[in-house]
């Protein structure tokens, strides 16, 4: 989510923190240096409506309500393993039930992926499990087992081999949300109107 205050605005976003967005940042600030951002990147759910932030970047299939934004893109999900242990082209996925999986743990809070794993048979395959996606790429990388990722993630990682097409049941929509009072401020406006398209060109 994003927190702006006067002419400062500051933000935390439950995508992973990868860098993804960076460039955008460097970006928006270069356009506008009169805008403070200050940048928070956690899995917890922060308050728009008690102000703990601004702007959120969520993904998220049940935006609040109460919240008004845009949605700038889907993230799209597939099965990665190591490279060096798999040969370069995609797998069934009946066939890699046998293997070991790296799962979300539950504060990770990802239940569309624990429901998934469940209902594959996957789910006594996962002897490790972590809060954060990084932590499960950094977990691949290592040749711990294969792990579900966000292909912008998985693609981008050398080391990495994506396993399988992208899996259309674990598309999860990205949102850029404020609270009502807060979507006619400058800032805000123009923070999303950038940030937005970075992400729909970036996931596109």
């Amino acid at each position: 989510m994003w927190h702006c205050l006067s002419d400062r605005a500051a933000a935390t976003h439950r995508a992973p923190p990868d860098g993804t967005l960076a460039p955008a940042f460097e970006a928006f600030r270069a356009h506008y240096p009169d805008i403070e951002l200050e940048v928070v990147i956690s899995n917890q759910v922060h308050s728009l409506s008690k102000r703990e932030a601004d702007i959120a970047v969520r993904p998220t299939r049940n935006p609040p309500q109460t919240l008004v934004g845009q949605r700038a893109g889907s993230i799209q999900q597939a099965v990665y393993g190591q490279r060096r242990q798999w040969q370069d082209v995609l797998a069934p996925l009946d066939t890699l039930a046998r293997y070991h999986w790296v799962g979300p743990d539950k504060h990770m809070g990802d239940s569309a992926l624990e429901t998934w794993l469940t209902q594959q048979g996957l789910d006594n395959h996962c002897h490790y499990r972590v809060d954060s996606m990084l932590g499960m790429q950094t977990a691949v990388r290592h040749g711990t087992g294969l792990a579900v990722l966000p292909c912008y993630l998985g693609d981008s990682d050398p080391e990495l081999m994506r396993l399988t097409d992208p899996l259309s049941e674990l598309a999860v929509p990205l949102w850029l949300l404020t609270h009502p009072d807060l979507r006619r401020v400058s800032r805000i406006r123009v923070f999303t109107q950038d940030i937005g398209e970075y992400i729909r060109q970036r996931l596109g």
